[in-house]
């Protein structure tokens, strides 16, 4: 089989909020799937914000500041359509939002995924950052740090991956997203 050629847009949208980033991927999702637009990678920060996946999205327990102290803080909270728990995104950390056909040779959308986690193994690898998988789990790691999640099936049709350049430690703080015990990185 011959390589597909496909075009692919990068937009670099800067700093924009959750909702708004929602809105404008679920209007790039139906656009897509109607072929009015290339495969397209939306680039961008969001102010703080915590997001609760469905297996969470009634359950607060994984956010342990309160609801006054993430007020404070100038943190929204956000439920989410997307696969698995609770997520904190913020200024600092680039997140990208691929939008793509994955027709005609790459309809494994777990194996898409897996190659997304890949790529982002072997970019890191390019800064001498030690990535890697947790058997059983979604994600590039860092160390014993869930440092990066690839979300599956997401609200808006498409996976997501978020990668820190900066990270301040407070934010980290408000939730508790890391249920597994001592991962081994592989």
């Amino acid at each position: 089989m011959s390589p597909v050629n496909k075009i692919l847009e990068v937009r670099r949208l800067g700093l924009v909020p959750y909702e708004e980033g929602l809105a404008l991927q679920r209007g790039l999702v139906e656009a897509r799937r109607r072929d009015e637009i290339p495969d397209t990678l939306l680039l961008l920060q969001h102010p703080p914000v915590i997001t609760l996946g469905v297996k969470v999205r009634s359950d607060r327990s994984h956010i342990l500041a309160t609801p006054e102290g993430l007020v404070a803080r100038g943190v929204t909270v956000h439920e989410s359509g997307r696969g698995g728990d609770v997520t904190f995104h913020g200024p600092g950390q680039l997140v990208g939002y691929p939008i793509f056909d994955l027709n005609p040779d790459r309809r494994d959308l777990h194996r898409y995924v897996r190659d997304i986690e890949e790529s982002l193994i072997r970019a890191l690898a390019g800064f001498e950052v030690r990535a890697g998988r947790v058997q059983g789990l979604t994600g590039v790691w860092v160390g014993e740090e869930r440092w990066r999640r690839s979300v599956c099936g997401s609200h808006a049709g498409s996976p997501a991956m978020g990668l820190p350049s900066t990270w301040t430690p407070t934010w980290g703080s408000s939730i508790s997203s890391f249920r597994v015990e001592s991962p081994t990185v592989g």
